[in-house]
């Protein structure tokens, strides 16, 4: 393929070759979009993921000199092969980011697109498995549709670069070089097509169909199954944080969640009726552990009518009393709710009536906006307007194929046949996309029928702009063993790091036991009477407990607290221990909240985040950055037993740690100041898990609480950890509502100077209805030095009210 002409147009540069058009098109000064297509003309397609305001005017500059091409803006520029049209991406000192293969990088081959047609005639096989109510169309029609093509976007990666993204999968990747990735979506599976490169630039690939990455013996590329054209997002950083700036430029901003949303959710599966939701809130209540959010799992409707949006009268007699009573007790519930509907319930039968129905007669057409306003609809009339806070939306990724049997498909095989029964029913090009939309409905449904509660969405599937709906995505239905949690870590921080800011996870995995199904492979049938499920279960809390949402979940045995102990036991005390650090951190969890809505920040961090001049973090995938102050090490193997409460004799109670360079590290329990660029043993003994602070960090703690928005009782302290020049900007608004996108929101930016040993508390910003006047504060300076004639840390109060305040530390 050779330029055969181009022209540069005011707001792009138009290239047209021997075998179709290139259009490169500025959005920013660092967000570059390429489209290419064999078509006469470049297509006019709606993305269902970039914003319509995303593209600004941008100033660029075209020249061309021997055989290249260059196109540049500030930040950016890309050098256009005229023989092979290669393309060549630079920052603006010429420095090189990535680039294709000289020979060429843009492939696209021709493909009919096959769509499955249904009529009245067409038999539906109804049934249940394990994750629910199954409708399957026995036999269907096909067309030929249109025509699309296979993409393939292909690179030369240096050999020092990792990459990074493409979502939330269960093989505990993190550094996607050298391995191979299939993006569709799945139980265990959420896709979202972004990678980020240490190199400091990342790409969005805006298509919607099955995607494969490779960087292995096969080539390096990414490949979309049915596209009309080429369509994807070059986006220059250098940071991470600035190329997660960028993708939430072109999706759109990430709204707050409600406080109480990052306090601890328990659910289980499942509570049964009203009675045991309220009592066991009490029994929170009556134990003082904190809570914030029950949750009721699946069937909270009559019967058989899976899908129905409603309470069962007789399990939940009065649902209106019963939110006033979770109410009172200062708790939050969330409710699980399906786009899957059948046995002709009355929100089936409305959905079926008006033509809603996807093929299978069962699952309403989330691409319909129709269909997803009756959706909330029902939804509200059932839910909602009894005063529910929050949603599950369970199984978003509806046409889950390889769900039985006992040995699990090969990874060809299971994507398979989930893309096929995904295509019987969606269109090809868009199966990717089902979640996205049906958020959209949910977000969109709740923000016009109240503003008084932000939307909160649990959702099991993902994909590129979905954060911009209230969405939390969860890992799946995992099992309860070592590997599967340890994959965990890398998986949740492949999804953070494309610009989705809110994921979690079953603490304690979905499956406990063993039983006859590949994926129901949990090592510990007697569940929380094993000691050995006990020390993974406190050991997944530990990890939870820095995750976006801290929530408990899972089948075959109970989860609340005391399931595990009673006060004075190992495994009940290190579990309520950890709660009520989670929740003395909340002025820290919620401000960084802050950040992400409104700076684009992300909480939970890869560690290329804030140390990508440290190649040796780049393949640690079991340690993590939450926040600017933790780094935060789970412990990924048993200490003290095996399954079936078998003693393990003489393990080490150590876990291996990196310390990036760059900067001094305080162990958080002890105040023991390290410097960086080390390996340690730290100490792991099941009551901690290893948790370091980075040197200039400024740590906003709490009191003891029992529900966020309990009344802090003063002081609020503030912990600066000695070793370099450190800032924090604490947060806070009403805690719930959108009065926050029009102002009212208060930010207070804190300075440490470490030469003159001084903390600077600048004038707050901003004011918010509720909002305390002046506070107290307690400042706890921690040195952390090996002298133990010097104190290792010391304090002073102080009266904030607002204006400028220094505190000098001798």
């Amino acid at each position: 393929m050779q330029v055969v002409n181009y022209k540069d147009n005011e707001d792009h540069l138009l290239i047209e070759t021997t075998n179709g058009m290139i259009k490169i098109t500025p959005y920013t000064n660092s967000i570059i979009r390429i489209r290419y297509t064999v078509e006469k003309e470049i297509g006019r397609k709606e993305s269902l993921i970039v914003e319509t305001n995303a593209q600004e005017s941008v100033l660029f500059s075209v020249h061309e000199a021997d055989n290249v091409i260059k196109f540049s803006t500030s930040d950016v520029q890309i050098e256009i092969n005229k023989q092979t049209c290669a393309f060549t991406y630079t920052d603006s000192s010429g420095q090189v980011l990535t680039k294709e293969p000289e020979r060429g990088g843009k492939t696209l081959v021709p493909i009919e697109v096959v769509k499955s047609v249904f009529d009245e005639n067409t038999e539906i096989e109804n049934s249940q498995n394990v994750d629910g109510a199954r409708a399957r169309a026995l036999s269907e029609k096909h067309i030929i549709d249109r025509t699309a093509y296979h993409t393939k976007l292909e690179f030369e990666w240096a050999d020092n670069e990792a990459i990074y993204g493409l979502g939330s999968h269960e093989e505990g990747i993190l550094n996607l070089r050298g391995t191979h990735q299939y993006l569709y979506q799945q139980n265990m599976k959420a896709v979202v097509p972004v990678l980020v490169s240490t190199k400091g630039y990342g790409i969005l690939v805006d298509s919607y169909s099955l995607m494969t990455f490779r960087d292995d013996i096969h080539g390096s590329y990414i490949w979309t199954d049915i596209d009309s054209e080429m369509d994807f997002y070059f986006i220059y950083g250098p940071q991470f944080d600035e190329i997660v700036k960028g993708y939430r430029h072109l999706t759109g901003k990430a709204p707050l969640l409600p406080k109480w949303a990052f306090g601890y959710v328990q659910s289980k599966e499942r509570y049964k009726s009203q009675e045991e939701l309220i009592s066991t809130v009490q029994e929170y209540r009556k134990r003082e552990i904190p809570l914030d959010t029950i949750v009721l799992d699946w069937m909270s409707w009559t019967g058989e009518l899976w899908g129905q949006k409603s309470f069962d009268p007789e399990r939940f007699p009065n649902p209106t009393k019963m939110m006033e009573d979770i109410h009172e007790l200062n708790a939050k519930l969330m409710v699980s709710i399906w786009p899957i509907m059948n046995n002709d319930g009355p929100n089936h039968v409305e959905m079926k009536q008006k033509g809603y129905l996807l093929g299978n007669q069962a699952t309403y057409d989330a691409f319909r906006l129709e269909a997803r306003d009756l959706y909330w609809k029902q939804a509200n009339d059932g839910l909602f307007s009894h005063g529910i806070d929050a949603w599950w939306c369970d199984c978003t990724e509806p046409f889950e194929a390889d769900w039985g049997g006992k040995i699990k498909p090969e990874p060809e095989e299971r994507l398979r046949i989930n893309t096929e029964e995904s295509k019987k029913y969606l269109d090809p090009g868009f199966i990717n996309a089902y979640s996205l939309l049906h958020s959209k409905g949910i977000y969109e449904g709740q923000r016009k029928t109240t503003e008084t509660k932000r939307v909160v969405n649990l959702t099991r599937s993902a994909f590129a702009g979905q954060h911009k709906y209230g969405t939390i995505t969860w890992s799946g239905d995992i099992a309860a063993n070592w590997e599967t949690m340890r994959n965990q870590i890398a998986d949740g921080l492949n999804f953070c790091v494309t610009g989705n800011p809110y994921w979690t996870v079953d603490i304690g995995a979905f499956f406990v036991a063993k039983k006859d199904q590949w994926f129901w492979n949990g090592d510990y049938q007697d569940g929380c009477e094993d000691l050995g499920y006990r020390e993974l279960y406190v050991r997944w809390l530990q990890y939870g407990t820095f995750l976006p949402m801290f929530r408990s979940h899972g089948t075959d045995t109970p989860r609340e607290v005391w399931r595990f102990g009673e006060p004075g036991t190992v495994f009940y005390d290190t579990i309520v221990k950890f709660i009520k650090l989670r929740y003395r951190l909340l002025p820290y969890i919620y401000s960084i909240a802050g950040w992400v809505s409104h700076q684009d920040y992300t909480m939970m961090r890869t560690l290329a985040f804030d140390f990508m001049h440290d190649s040796k973090t780049y393949n640690i995938k079991d340690q993590y950055m939450f926040g600017p102050a933790f780094l935060v090490n789970p412990i990924t193997d048993p200490m003290y037993y095996k399954s079936g409460s078998i003693k393990i004799n003489a393990a080490s109670k150590k876990r291996h740690i990196y310390l990036p360079s760059g900067t001094d590290w305080y162990d958080f329990w002890t105040d023991q100041r390290m410097s960086g660029g080390q390996h340690i043993e730290a100490p792991a003994e099941l009551e901690t898990m290893p948790l370091y602070v980075r040197g200039g960090s400024i740590v906003p703690i709490g009191p003891n609480i029992q529900y966020s928005s309990e009344e802090l009782p003063e002081p609020l302290e503030l912990k600066v950890y000695k070793g370099r020049d450190g800032s924090f900007m604490l947060y806070e608004d009403e805690g719930d509502n959108y009065n926050y996108e029009q102002g009212e929101f208060s930010t207070i930016p804190i300075h440490w100077e470490e030469d003159e040993n001084r903390l600077v508390i600048d004038r707050r910003c901003g004011s918010y209805r509720g909002m305390k006047s002046s506070r107290e504060l307690l400042i706890t300076l921690v040195n952390g030095k090996e002298d133990r004639s010097v104190p290792a840390y010391s304090q002073q109060k102080v009266v904030y009210s607002g204006e400028p305040t220094y505190i000098q530390f001798s």
